[in-house]
């Protein structure tokens, strides 16, 4: 008969943002195990509150199937001597698997004679299999572990409960001082333990001690209740994702109410008063039907509703406190001038290694204008950007980011309109952070694009130029993500960025006067542009590029990011044309041949060298797209290739590139070597796959 499992660990309370991604990692591993021991299965339903991490395993038989197993033992003549008895290689083999040679047969394979045994494996009760669940237990990890008592065992909470049944059935495991059985823990304020006759009543049972179990059905009670209140007061807002989350998590029984503060404090940006309230208080903020924002809340108790006008004043009191800080934190630096708070930067550390922040923007602001110019702002962006370049940081030291460091930027925008700076400084001063996630959203305006490209990629400069190169998962300060924002920054705007040329500029600029700068950046490009090619790849494999067009188009000649990504769409594009496989065997033949010789292929081809008329029109062929060739955008330039297909394939059919004649050789290489340069400067055209 099948039967229902539930495994439940209980916790202290784990943090909020673990516990999802807990209990997915639990259900993963116990359907692995479940495969593994060869037991089978309907569903596996999860729950999970900030207290407990469970499964319930619908379906399950009684006992693992009995299995039939054919195993391969030595060669008959290591078996067997001359006479027929067996050695002692084929008695330790059938004593290894609980068998008798008299469960020897033989089998031909491949024309020697083998030892085989048929092996016979009961199936065990399905009891005795799960009680090893608890090795899933114990491998369950976590981004923060902690051990207690005098154990070396961590995990993410201590463990103070372990409900393990089968039906009704205890499972029986044991770890550390907890040992399994059927109770579970009710709501720690409001319930009490309770006893679980079966593995099917655990939803209910717990529900009467005040515990949602099941995490979604949790998510929506509290949407239901915080939109009902909305209704009643007829209040518009946005549901954070991230909020949310944190909220269902942080409680196993919810009830939303409503909070308040005064209207005073709406003089305060309105960034602070919803930072406070959504960071600091976990509260979700109110508006109107016009957008602004209301001198109100909605916030999520772990409880019923019971005194909860007590709850709601303490509340609002905390709230209250965050508030009067924001305002005084805003009064004190408005009096505090852009200036005085650059100054101040000279003695706030980038890092040890690198100098100041003061520094960084001095470099920052050479690098900005290097950037500005190569992707053409004008005489005004380049005025603002410099203006932005040189101040960009100052909000690092105002009041309200040293209490609120999710402002950064945001307050420096804030303030620098209110000292009169223009809007387009004023907007990338904010826009330099982003995008402050991987697919995060990315800076809008020209300017704020170019600073936050100089900023991040002076921070990889930086790091590399002091030794401190991502290895491995090792990467404390993010250059990962930063080098992948620069990436998806120069993606999004389609500039002309010869990564290169401009590394090359920009290392030259902050070497010719160290002083100033602080630090004097490496001059060897590959270790860096093989950081950046990385990034690449990352962000073309997540567009659905197939992995030999990005190996072919990152490994190229072609060092400008967006002309990679254009290529790549386009070999991406064509990769199912007619002749597209006949067309990259033609090229991947000519790039072949042309690294058969050491020496460099340098010079002019004679045409007074040509032996055949094949000969003849490559050469006319390659004159003719070679004038064109660079005047082309990507697009015009794969299909220029493309077209050369008939006339690389008549050249092959009449014509022996490597002939013992070192001049006829080394013209028809030469000749061979001007399509390769021009296939190199769009794709290593030999990495594609063709087959």
């Amino acid at each position: 008969m099948a039967k229902n499992l539930l495994l439940e660990i209980g916790l202290e309370e784990m943090p909020a943002h673990v516990v999802w991604p807990a209990i997915k990692q639990f259900q993963t591993k116990v359907a692995k195990f479940l495969e593994e021991h060869s037991l089978t299965y309907d569903t596996i339903e999860t729950f999970s509150t900030p207290r407990r991490l469970a499964v319930r395993v619908t379906n399950i038989p009684d006992r693992q199937e009995d299995v039939q197993e054919e195993v391969k033992g030595p060669a008959k003549k290591i078996a067997q001597d001359a006479e027929g008895n067996w050695s002692k290689a084929a008695e330790g083999f059938v004593r290894g698997q609980g068998l008798t040679t008299d469960a020897i047969t033989f089998r031909e394979i491949k024309g020697v004679e083998y030892v085989y045994v048929t092996k016979y494996i009961h199936g065990k009760e399905s009891k005795e299999v799960l009680a090893d669940l608890v090795e899933v237990i114990k491998s369950l990890t976590f981004p923060t572990m902690m051990h207690w008592g005098t154990t070396e065992f961590e995990y993410i909470r201590p463990i103070h409960w372990i409900v393990a049944l089968l039906n009704d059935e205890v499972i029986e495991m044991e770890l550390l001082d907890v040992t399994s059985g059927r109770t579970t823990e009710g709501h720690r304020f409001l319930g009490d333990s309770v006893e679980l006759a079966n593995a099917n009543e655990y939803e209910e049972k717990l529900a009467e001690q005040f515990v949602i179990a099941d995490g979604q059905k949790r998510q929506a009670v509290i949407v239901a209740q915080i939109e009902e209140l909305a209704a009643e007061n007829k209040w518009t807002l946005d549901l954070d994702a991230g909020l949310l989350e944190e909220v269902t998590n942080l409680v196993e029984y919810p009830t939303a109410f409503v909070g308040d503060f005064e209207e005073r404090f709406l003089s305060i940006p309105e960034e602070v008063l919803v930072t406070s309230m959504k960071e600091h208080q976990r509260y979700f903020e109110v508006r109107n039907e016009a957008g602004q924002l209301l001198p109100h809340f909605i916030s999520v108790r772990n409880g019923n509703n019971v005194k909860l006008d007590n709850v709601i004043k303490g509340n609002q009191k905390v709230l209250t406190a965050r508030l009067e800080d924001g305002e005084f934190f805003y009064q004190e630096d408005k009096k505090l001038t852009i200036d005085q708070l650059v100054e101040k930067l000279k003695n706030v550390t980038f890092h040890e290694k690198i100098g100041s922040i003061y520094e960084k923007m001095q470099r920052v602001t050479v690098i900005a204008q290097i950037i500005g110019k190569q992707v053409g702002l004008s005489e005004t962006e380049l005025t603002d950007l410099k203006r932005a370049s040189g101040i960009y940081k100052f909000d690092l030291v105002t009041n309200m980011v040293g209490e609120f460091p999710e402002l950064q930027g945001i307050m420096g925008e804030k303030y620098a309109l209110l000292q009169g700076e223009n809007p387009a400084v004023a907007q990338a001063i904010r826009e330099h952070y982003l995008p402050i996630s991987a697919e995060g959203a990315l800076p809008e305006s020209n300017i704020g694009a170019v600073l936050a490209i100089a900023d991040k990629l002076d921070s990889v400069l930086s790091f590399f130029a002091v030794g401190m190169i991502p290895s491995g998962s090792n990467d404390p300060y993010a250059l990962r993500r930063q080098t992948y924002g620069i990436v998806r920054i120069i993606e999004d705007k389609s500039w002309t960025f010869p990564f290169g040329q401009l590394q090359g500029a920009v290392v030259d600029a902050i070497n010719a006067d160290e002083g100033l700068f602080g630090i004097h950046f490496n001059k060897d490009q590959k270790e860096l542009i093989d950081f950046f090619k990385g990034r690449l790849r990352q962000r073309l494999q997540l567009e659905n590029i197939r992995h030999d067009v990005i190996d072919a188009v990152v490994d190229s000649n072609q060092d400008d990011f967006t002309r990679i990504f254009d290529i790549a769409q386009i070999f991406s594009q064509h990769t199912k044309d007619e002749f597209f496989k006949e067309a990259m065997e033609a090229l991947t033949r000519v790039i072949n041949l042309t690294k058969k010789t050491d020496q460099p292929l340098t010079g002019k081809i004679d045409p007074s060298l040509f032996e055949n008329d094949s000969e003849r029109e490559l050469y006319a062929a390659i004159k003719e797209v070679e004038d064109e060739f660079g005047n082309q955008n990507m697009a015009e330039n794969y299909q220029t290739l493309i077209g050369l297909r008939p006339v690389i394939e008549r050249y092959f059919n009449d014509t022996m590139v490597m002939v013992e004649d070192e001049k006829v050789r080394n013209n028809r290489l030469l000749q061979l070597s001007k399509i390769a340069d021009m296939a190199k400067a769009l794709a290593s055209i030999e990495k594609i796959i063709t087959k």
